[in-house]
């Protein structure tokens, strides 16, 4: 009998349901928080802990997934009360976040605040930095940091007994749809994945938890039908990145073929901009030319 209890808070991220998640553990021994969401959507985390009958500052222990926005922006606002738990190569960029601030800001422009909100420096004291392998002990509950780059090279997913919250290494799926890889620059390796997912097939796991959106029972239909995905995506740029075309030239062609190949099953309307919000697909190709071009 499980000793502990998921509770997956949904950040209303722009407005749109299930697009990121953030997930309470609650414990006889407190509270854990997995993904910190945004800085834009925090008053949405809090309001969200509360509803559970909790004060935000009762959460003294915080995992990462990863560093990206929508998964860690708001985490210096929880250090004040919590250790966050970060991979290595995410450490520096936690405790000054100048460069990953300004390069989101090359993206996004103007549009920063209203998507991401501010993003400030955690203090060394209240950083711990995961080892792969390495068990978080909280309480009574054991948290295991599985490195598995891929969808970023500062990845971990956090197994608890037999259910692993995987932030975007196992992928995307809205409310029942198919599953996709969000495939964003600058890191994405598609070895790399492949090599993550055999690991998280191997762990004999009974659940896994999407930050994009949600508790996925099925682990071994998930994780085979986003490794087909992620192949077939990946080798439909391939041809663009060989002939040496950019990413605004590629962009509505793979945004055509990405809208059309989910609406045969279906995901249309309000559904298709949940799975845009959460993933954009002109983010993916950016993200696969570079991951050819750095092949050669």
């Amino acid at each position: 009998m499980k000793n502990y209890k998921i509770h997956t808070l949904d950040l209303h991220f722009q407005n749109h349901d299930e697009t990121i998640a953030a997930f309470l553990i609650e414990s006889e021994n407190g509270l854990a928080l997995v993904e910190s969401g945004p800085h834009s959507t925090f008053e949405a985390l809090k309001k969200a802990v509360a509803n559970l009958g909790f004060r935000i500052e009762d959460i003294h222990h915080v995992f990462l997934t990863h560093i990206h926005f929508d998964h860690a922006g708001a985490a210096w606002c929880l250090a004040s009360h919590a250790t966050i738990y970060v991979h290595p190569l995410g450490e520096k960029h936690l405790l000054d976040p100048t460069k990953l601030y300004n390069s989101a800001k090359q993206i996004y422009q103007d549009k920063m605040d209203t998507l991401w909100g501010d993003m400030k420096a955690i203090p060394t004291k209240k950083l711990h930095v995961a080892a792969h392998g390495e068990v978080i002990v909280v309480g009574d509950l054991r948290f295991t940091a599985w490195h598995t780059p891929g969808h970023a090279s500062h990845h971990i997913a956090w197994q608890l007994e037999s259910e692993l919250f995987t932030g975007d290494v196992a992928g995307v799926r809205i409310d029942g749809g198919v599953v996709v890889p969000p495939c964003p620059p600058p890191d994405i390796d598609v070895e790399a994945w492949q090599m993550s997912i055999e690991l998280m097939l191997n762990l004999n796991l009974e659940a896994l938890y999407l930050t994009h959106f949600g508790r996925e029972e099925n682990v071994t239909a998930t994780l085979n039908e986003l490794e087909s995905r992620l192949l077939n995506w990946a080798n439909w740029i391939k041809p663009f990145a060989q002939s040496g075309q950019n990413a605004a030239d590629v962009t509505p062609q793979y945004q055509a073929m990405v809208k059309a190949k989910l609406a045969t099953f279906g995901i249309v309307g309000k559904h298709y901009e949940q799975y845009e919000t959460a993933n954009p697909s002109w983010m993916s190709v950016a993200g696969l030319l570079r991951y050819w071009f750095k092949k050669g």
